[in-house]
């Protein structure tokens, strides 16, 4: 089992940033890959960005250049540096950790106002 813990959504101002946090316990040793997805209201949930266990990452085509995934082992988390931000960005962002199937974190609502 691996247990997800997710920080750092909020609200803010388009062309502001924010900083996601996900903090893994557990089966840490296992995981193959990290990342986040997203899901906006009447969407399907979709991938923003991921990195595996050899930092290998990709973004959505919509996130490229204004979002960076980064990890630290030490604290065996990874981050989610949001730049840039548009209201369309607007969504409840979801950690993730894909182990022999994938473990999903609680959550965390970012809003971006225009």
């Amino acid at each position: 089992q691996v247990q997800l813990v997710e920080s750092g959504g909020g609200l803010v101002q388009a062309g502001g940033s924010l900083r996601l946090s996900c903090a893994a316990s557990g089966r840490i040793s296992s995981i193959a890959a990290m990342g986040w997805y997203r899901q906006a209201p009447g969407n399907q949930r979709e991938l923003v960005a991921g990195i595996t266990s050899g930092d290998i990452t990709n973004y959505a085509d919509s996130v490229k250049g204004r979002f960076t995934i980064s990890r630290d082992n030490a604290k065996n988390t990874v981050y989610l540096q949001m730049n840039s931000l548009k209201p369309e960005d607007t969504a409840v962002y979801y950690c993730y950790a894909l182990v022999y199937r994938v473990f999903w974190g609680q959550g965390t609502q970012v809003t971006v106002s225009s």
